[in-house]
């Protein structure tokens, strides 16, 4: 893989508190920071997958609302009713 030089402009003091603290743990300064620009780049695309996920999921629950097909609050709790009823007879459970 092909490399690239970054170059940023840090305060003196920073830069020096970082190095110290890189040393500390037995990197270098440039580890450290490519380890960080690895976990911004991948916190990014989770986050951007996320809100793809996310906006689908609200498109499509508009969408069905447009179509009609919500249950009221009542219906809900009437097929969670019946529903928890078949999976306790299947496991021999007694309400």
């Amino acid at each position: 893989m092909r490399e690239s030089t970054f170059t940023i402009r840090v305060d003196d003091h920073l830069k020096e508190a970082f190095t110290e603290a890189a040393r500390v743990s037995d990197r270098t300064g440039a580890q450290l920071i490519r380890d960080f620009m690895r976990e911004y780049v991948q916190t990014a695309r989770e986050k951007a997958e996320y809100e793809e996920w996310f906006k689908a999921k609200v498109e499509a629950g508009l969408k069905a609302i447009q179509e009609g097909r919500i249950l009221s609050n009542d219906e809900v709790h009437e097929r969670s009713r019946l529903r928890r009823e078949r999976l306790l007879a299947a496991y021999g459970v007694r309400s």
